[in-house]
C-alpha cells in the first residue's frame, strides 16, 4: 500500500516522522509506504511526516495515528517488547488513573506535578527489568513562524550537541555505555526525547536528560555543521521522493492559514537562512517545565520516579510560556487541485477531505463524527480484503495496484480524511480518483453492515492488547495523550466510544464530509526515470 497520510519527524535516525534522521517510510507488504506528515527522528530512517499512521493490514487500523507508528518505531529501533504488569495500588501524593474498560493486565498510571509546573506520568510494568524514559514537549512545527520553518526539528538535533558539562555526541555515548538506546522525534504537534534502558540505570538517564533540557548549549560552528545534515536529510527524504514532494505541496494547497501547511523538516529556503540564534530563541521560548512532561514506563516504583524527578527536574527554573495564536483555517469554498511532475515509475493520486478532529473525549457532534470517520476508514481499508482492496485492486480489470483510506483522528491542527492509490497499468489517475470517491458514495447510499463493523471492532481490541506488549509503546501512548491534552486512560475510553459507533453514524459521515468544497486532490504525473539524478547516499552525519 502506498500511503502518504500524515505527521512527524524523528531526529535521531530512523524515520521521516523527523526522527533525528528521518524520512517517513514504513515497510508494508514488501512495499514502501510514505507517511506524509509525521515525525522526524534522529536515529531512524526518516518517515516523511508521520504521527498518524495506518496499522498494517491484518492487525487493525484503529490507531492510525498511534499504534502503527508505535509498532513501526519499536521494530525500526530494535526495541525489546515487554508486557504490562498488574495495577499498582494508590500511593500518597500520587494521582492514580486506572483505565476504564481496559484489559485486566493494564497497569494504573500515576501522575504528579512538580513545583515548577512539569508533569510526571509513570506506568509500572514489572515483566522485565527494563524501562523507557521520555521527555515530551508540547511544541512542534506548528508553533514555528513563517521564515523559520524546520527550526523545531533543527533544535531537536541540537539537543544532542552539548551542555556546559557534555560535549557534542557525549549524551548518546553515555546512554550507550549504560546499555541503553536513545532517540528523539519532532511532529507538527510535539517534540520528544527518549531512552530505553535497564531499569537500574533510570536515575543516570534522568540526570542526563534534565541537564540538556535546562542547559543546552553549543558553538555556532556545531550548528552550521548540523544544519547541513538536516538540509541533506530534506534532500534525501523529500526532494528525492516524488510522493513526499506531492504530499508537501498538497498540504500547502489544502491549507492557507493553519501552520500545518508547513513541512516539519522545513522549506529549504528557510533552512538556508536559519541562524544559530533562531534555534536558541525557540529553545528559550518553549523548553520550559510547564510545557513539558516526563513519562516513565517499565520496571519502576512510582514514588521513586517522583523522587528522582523532583531531584533532577524539580530545580529547573520555571518560565512563562508565550501565548499561542489560534491561526484558524478559514472554510474552504471549492475544490482545489494540483499536479506534480517528477521522475517516477507510476502515477499516484491522493484525495484529502477536511474533516473534524477529536478535540477531547467529550460527547459532541464533532467528536462523534471524528470517531465515525475513523470507523469508515477501517471499513474501507482496515483489513486484508476490505472494500477498497477487494473492489479496486483485484481481477484482470483492476483499477489500481494499491489503494488506501486513512482518517486523521487526533492532532492540534486541522485533520483530513485521505483516499489514495496507484493506478494499475493502462488506468489513469482520474479514473482511480472517481472510483475511490464512488466507494465512499456507496457507503453514503447503501450504508455498512453490522458484520463489517464487528470485524473492525474485534481487530481494534486485538491491536490494543498487542501494542501493550511493548513498554516503549506504553510510554509513547502516554506522551501523545499528554501532548494533546487527553487523560492517561484516553486509549481505553476511545476504544469504548468507537465500539459504540453504529452503522447509521458511519453512513451519516459518508454523506456529510465528502463533497467538492472540502476536497483537495493531488496527482503525481510520472516522468521518465532515466532523467532523474542518481539517488544520494546518506551523509555520515545523518546517523548520530
Amino acid at each position: 500500500m502506498h500511503s502518504m497520510k500524515p505527521n512527524f519527524h524523528w531526529g535521531h535516525t530512523v524515520a521521516q516522522t523527523v526522527v533525528h534522521n528521518s524520512a517517513h517510510t514504513v515497510a508494508h507488504k514488501a512495499q514502501v509506504v510514505h507517511m506524509p506528515h509525521m515525525l522526524h527522528t534522529r536515529h531512524m530512517p526518516h518517515m516523511p511526516h508521520m504521527p498518524h499512521l495506518r496499522l498494517v493490514k491484518g492487525k487493525g487500523t484503529l490507531f492510525a495515528h498511534f499504534a502503527q507508528f508505535a509498532l513501526a518505531s519499536a521494530v525500526m529501533l530494535g526495541m525489546a517488547a515487554t508486557a504490562p504488569a498488574s495495577a499498582v495500588a494508590q500511593t500518597a501524593n500520587a494521582h492514580v488513573v486506572t483505565p476504564k474498560a481496559a484489559n485486566a493486565q493494564t497497569a494504573a498510571v500515576h501522575t504528579f506535578t512538580l513545583a515548577n509546573g512539569m508533569t510526571v506520568w509513570v506506568k509500572p510494568d514489572r515483566r522485565a527489568p527494563t524501562a523507557v524514559h521520555m521527555v515530551w514537549l508540547r511544541v512542534g512545527s506548528m508553533d514555528e513562524v513563517d521564515g523559520t520553518s524546520g527550526v523545531a526539528h533543527v533544535l531537536e538535533h541540537m539537543l544532542f550537541k552539548g551542555t556546559p558539562t557534555l560535549g557534542a555526541g557525549e549524551f548518546s555515548r553515555r546512554v550507550a555505555a549504560l546499555g541503553g538506546r536513545e532517540n528523539a522525534f519532532t511532529s507538527k504537534d510535539y517534540t520528544g526525547y527518549f531512552q530505553q534502558i535497564p531499569s537500574s540505570q533510570l536515575e543516570a538517564v534522568m540526570r542526563l536528560e534534565a541537564d540538556r533540557f535546562a542547559n543546552n548549549q553549543w558553538p555556532d560552528a556545531e550548528f552550521v555543521k548540523e544544519l547541513e545534515v538536516v538540509k541533506e536529510e530534506r534532500r534525501l527524504r523529500t526532494e528525492d521522493n516524488p510522493r513526499a514532494q506531492l504530499y508537501e505541496m498538497l498540504m500547502a494547497t489544502a491549507l492557507t492559514a493553519s501552520p500545518y501547511r508547513r513541512p516539519i523538516v522545513g522549506w529549504m529556503s528557510d533552512l538556508e537562512a536559519m541562524t544559530p540564534q533562531d534555534a536558541r530563541d525557540f529553545y528559550h521560548r518553549w523548553y520550559t517545565p510547564s510545557n513539558a512532561a516526563v513519562v516513565v514506563a517499565g520496571d519502576v516504583d512510582p514514588l521513586q520516579v517522583k523522587a528522582l524527578a523532583e531531584k533532577y527536574y524539580g530545580s529547573i527554573a520555571a518560565r512563562p510560556l508565550p501565548p499561542r495564536k489560534p491561526q484558524q483555517e478559514p472554510a474552504q469554498q471549492g475544490l482545489r487541485r494540483l499536479e506534480f511532475k517528477a521522475p517516477a515509475e507510476q502515477a499516484y493520486v491522493t484525495l484529502a477531505f477536511k474533516v473534524p478532529r477529536l478535540s477531547s473525549l467529550e460527547v459532541t457532534p464533532e467528536n462523534d463524527d471524528a470517531l465515525a470517520l475513523t470507523v469508515l476508514a477501517a471499513v474501507l481499508d482496515g483489513y486484508s480484503g476490505a472494500r477498497l482492496e477487494r473492489t479496486l485492486t483485484q481481477g484482470d480489470k483492476r483499477l489500481a495496484d494499491s489503494v488506501g483510506a486513512y482518517n486523521g483522528l487526533l492532532g492540534r491542527g486541522p485533520q483530513f480524511f485521505y483516499l489514495d492509490g496507484v493506478p494499475a497499468k493502462g488506468q489513469t489517475p482520474e479514473a482511480l480518483e472517481a472510483a475511490l470517491r464512488a466507494q465512499v458514495q456507496r457507503v453514503a447510499t447503501e450504508g455498512v453492515t453490522e458484520a463489517e463493523l464487528q470485524r473492525v471492532k474485534t481487530q481494534w481490541v486485538a491491536s490494543e492488547i498487542y501494542k501493550l506488549d511493548s513498554v516503549f509503546n506504553q510510554g509513547r501512548e502516554l506522551g501523545v495523550a499528554w501532548s494533546l491534552g487527553l487523560p492517561p486512560d484516553y486509549s481505553a475510553q476511545m476504544i469504548a466510544r468507537l465500539r459504540q459507533v453504529s452503522p447509521a453514524q458511519v453512513q451519516a459521515v459518508a454523506q456529510k464530509y465528502f463533497g467538492d468544497d472540502s476536497l483537495t486532490v493531488g496527482i503525481l504525473r510520472p516522468q521518465p526515470v532515466s532523467d532523474a539524478p542518481k539517488p544520494r547516499r546518506a551523509a555520515p552525519g545523518l546517523r548520530h
